[in-house]
């Protein structure tokens, strides 16, 4: 999607983080905050646990990010921009749905490597919400992985969609469904794939519904969708399905090891989300068949 160039970003929760020298996590809540997020969301993180500690890097604000013409031209200003959205989105949204919001502490924009609630973090983690700090995390060198390696077509709403799905993980967090749905599972209909499955469908639900968000002023952040930048959100959000990755990486696909939900299931449920709307995302209480 395009941003309106007048919209008024600067409000937007995001943050560039300098770089961290290194990857290495301490033992005791660091290792455990880091294997509970792997269970959670389904990303693989223990293989960053190491000995040691790493001094905190020192955040920026993107002061530079101000309006919807900076959103455009530049990727962290994009990712700012989203984030402003996103939040009045929800904060509208929760009240339509009946729940209380509260929006995440921050979305941390890093280069390779970072600390962060949960344990240490780098680039190969891939975005993810880390709950104990209520934080986003993502390298943008992501999307270059997304397009060159799982066959992403790119373009500003699939780097969006990405920002609005793990927005999505926030607001289960705090509706309370990641903690109820912490099993340790895996497979085609086990509750990791179901959290992603909703997260997709709550991005759909925001894109659907992103050109009537208005800044403080009355602004749309975004103009209205396009046809093309519809198929560049579901070719994101096929890319990164359980069994696409899997082919890429592994040359087979193991269901039984399903985290994520195939490349059709997400495309299926950020559908759902973009057509019906966020009421219509219970992707936790329906029959294995039909996710």
């Amino acid at each position: 999607m395009t941003f309106n160039p007048n919209a008024n970003i600067s409000g937007g929760k995001a943050s560039k983080r300098g770089r961290n020298t290194g990857i290495a996590v301490g033992g005791g809540v660091g290792v455990l905050a880091l294997f509970l997020l792997s269970q959670f969301l389904g990303v693989d993180l223990t293989g960053l646990v190491g000995g040691g500690q790493q001094p905190a890097a020192s955040d920026s604000s993107l002061e530079q990010c101000r309006t919807g013409a900076d959103a455009n031209e530049n990727v962290e200003c994009r990712m700012k921009g989203a984030s402003a959205s996103l939040e009045r989105y929800w904060a509208a949204e929760s009240t339509e749905l009946g729940f209380d919001y509260v929006g995440p502490n921050d979305l941390i924009l890093f280069d390779q490597a970072t600390t962060t609630g949960c344990g240490n973090a780098s680039s190969a983690t891939g975005p993810f919400y880390c709950p104990p700090d209520q934080t986003i995390y993502i390298d943008v060198s992501f999307y270059d992985e997304l397009r060159g390696r799982f066959g992403s077509s790119g373009g500003p709403l699939a780097e969006m969609y990405v920002i609005a799905h793990e927005w999505g993980h926030h607001v289960q967090s705090v509706l309370g469904i990641l903690e109820s749905t912490q099993d340790g599972q895996t497979g085609p209909a086990s509750n990791a794939v179901r959290v992603e499955l909703q997260a997709d469908c709550f991005a759909g639900a925001w894109t659907a519904n992103a050109s009537q968000v208005p800044d403080e002023s009355g602004v749309p952040f975004l103009q209205p969708i396009t046809e093309a930048q519809y198929r560049d959100a579901l070719s994101a959000a096929a890319s990164v399905g359980d069994d696409r990755i899997q082919e890429a990486t592994q040359g087979q696909v193991d269901p039984h090891s399903f985290t994520h939900g195939t490349s059709e299931q997400r495309t299926a449920w950020f559908k759902v989300g973009y057509e019906q709307g966020a009421d219509a995302c219970d992707t936790l209480n329906i029959p294995a068949e039909n996710l």
